[in-house]
């Protein structure tokens, strides 16, 4: 086993532990973190940093949110679990608190976005039988290519991420894949009668913080509501203010049914990164195809997780985050345009709210060392900022959203420079 010597830091005794005895499904930025507060994170050698990742937009409150640390120690003392063989004193309330911010009847608490967008699929199926009359066995649901919903075998059936897929047949049936922010190519596919639900993401994240056009997601409803087919938008990365306001797919204002998603999935932020918690939002009458025995999980709901998800959307309204993602998403994308101005490699930024992507062209550099999106984030982590490449030469910057204009100009600073340096 590596032991820490003198001439051994701290990061390299603890990447070679988790190279040594951990599996190599993830290739990390070569950083090992020991804490973190709000918009920074600190190394195990005692060096900060701005997170520009947010774990995947879980920490849209920041890192160790003091309100959140207090009720996560709170209810730690007082009760974690009751499985839900039992009633518990904080689930209720959650359930309300959710469906009336989000303007749903019901919610299905569940643990991890994979789960919510499984129970999400179950429902859709299920709802397609029993309501609008698909024949046993042939329902459909229909996806986009380059979509990320998870890592399950089902989710990863409707993958078209070839790392995703490879090696892991057989795949599950009943997914119809389309091109993304496409109507024609959905409009055709709901003309299949065994078709039950669309499921789609906002904005699609792990693609690149791939945007569609500002009219897709309505068109997109209204094709859907048009044909008797359940619209579920998968906000686990978009929702709770990261793309300036609650749920992505719809104006924070907008209450008529007609005009919203038949189903929405949630996770990451609404945990504050304190705790895995997600949900599933829906009517009444498409979630009461769920009965006794039907669906469950032993940690959703639990008063922990409860808890914590309060206190998460609590903190998003009360320190304006949806404002302020809205706002300073904006400034961010200016700054970047400048040096997508200035710089022939860097071709594109695009995004909504602190939900952003900067599109960069790999080159070789005249040594023949590769020059690529990976070897930028070495140069931003060196220069105190960590972001993560995604699917090729694009990095995905998206901090969390309590970060203060000042902080986020200091940021566009030192990726100016680290631009200047790559360049």
């Amino acid at each position: 086993m590596p032991q820490l010597t003198q001439t051994r830091t701290k990061s390299q005794h603890a990447i070679e532990l988790e190279d040594r005895f951990g599996a190599h499904n993830y290739h990390p930025l070569p950083v090992v973190l020991d804490s973190g507060k709000g918009v920074f994170v600190w190394d195990v050698d005692g060096k900060r940093y701005y997170d520009f990742l947010s774990a995947y937009s879980a920490v849209n409150q920041g890192h160790c949110h003091p309100r959140l640390v207090a009720v996560m120690q709170e209810q730690a003392a007082r009760m974690t679990l009751t499985s839900r063989a039992f009633y518990n004193s904080v689930l209720g309330e959650y359930e309300k608190t959710v469906c009336e911010l989000f303007g749903y009847d019901k919610m299905l608490p569940m643990n991890t976005g994979a789960e919510a967008v499984e129970t999400a699929l179950k429902m859709a199926r299920k709802w397609g039988y029993e309501k609008k009359g698909v024949p046993a066995g042939q329902a459909k649901i229909i996806v986009c290519d380059g979509n990320f919903h998870g890592r399950t075998i089902s989710i990863v059936s409707m993958s078209t991420d070839p790392e995703s897929q490879g090696g892991f047949g057989p795949f599950t049936p009943g997914f119809l894949v389309i091109p993304y922010d496409d109507i024609p190519a959905l409009e055709k596919a709901l003309s299949d009668p065994n078709v039950c639900a669309f499921l789609v993401e906002p904005i699609q994240g792990e693609r690149g913080v791939y945007t569609p056009a500002d009219d897709y997601i309505a068109k997109a409803i209204a094709a859907c509501k048009a044909r008797n087919v359940l619209f579920i938008a998968d906000e686990i990365q978009t929702g709770i203010a990261r793309t300036g306001r609650m749920l992505c797919s719809v104006p924070d204002e907008e209450r008529d049914p007609a005009k919203r998603p038949d189903a929405v999935t949630l996770a990451k932020a609404l945990r504050g990164g304190m705790y895995p918690v997600s949900a599933v939002l829906a009517s009444d009458e498409v979630m009461g195809v769920f009965t006794p025995g039907t669906h469950g999980s032993t940690y959703g709901g639990n008063p922990m997780g409860a808890r914590i998800a309060m206190e998460a959307l609590a903190v998003v309204k009360d320190e304006a985050l949806v404002a302020n993602s809205d706002r300073l998403g904006g400034t961010f994308r200016a700054e970047m345009q400048k040096l997508v101005d200035r710089y022939d490699f860097v071709k594109l930024v695009r995004g909504k709210g602190l939900l952003n992507a900067v599109v960069i062209e790999a080159r070789v550099a005249s040594d023949g060392s590769p020059k690529t999106a990976w070897e930028l984030c070495l140069l931003l982590r060196d220069n105190g900022l960590l972001a993560k490449p995604t699917h090729g030469d694009i990095i995905r910057f998206a901090p969390p959203l309590v970060i203060t204009e000042e902080q986020l100009m200091e940021c566009c600073r030192i990726i100016a420079v680290s631009m200047q340096q790559f360049a």
